[in-house]
């Protein structure tokens, strides 16, 4: 697929391609309906653990930001991506955000050992 450059100008004149009345009149029994449909139990509790930010875990690690991503070896930039929202860690960093959530001395320890 090629690359196409435009201005901000261009892209917003462009029509959106979102159908909003659709997503006005989708209901809550449609979205039970798409759970179901995608595999997922509408009743079950919500996993706390699949929600987990990043920068909970810091903090309660005392850590800078600096300090946190040089531990993690992954970029600053990416970490605070993922504290502000901006994107969400893939599963290797959720799953990272969890033993460092239950583990964090052994975590540590190991990724020291790997630098």
């Amino acid at each position: 697929m090629a690359i196409t450059r435009m201005t901000l100008d261009e892209i917003m004149s462009r029509p959106a391609e979102v159908d909003q009345a659709k997503i006005d009149a989708t209901t809550e029994a449609d979205l039970r309906r798409h759970m179901i449909e995608d595999g997922q139990d509408p009743d079950a509790p919500l996993d706390t653990l699949r929600f987990l930010n990043p920068r909970d875990v810091r903090r309660r690690l005392g850590m800078t930001q600096k300090q946190f991503a040089d531990a993690l070896h992954i970029p600053l930039g990416t970490l605070r991506n993922w504290e502000q929202a901006r994107t969400a860690p893939d599963p290797a960093g959720r799953a990272l955000m969890i033993i460092l959530q239950r583990e964090p001395e052994a975590a540590l320890r190991a990724l020291r050992q790997s630098a």
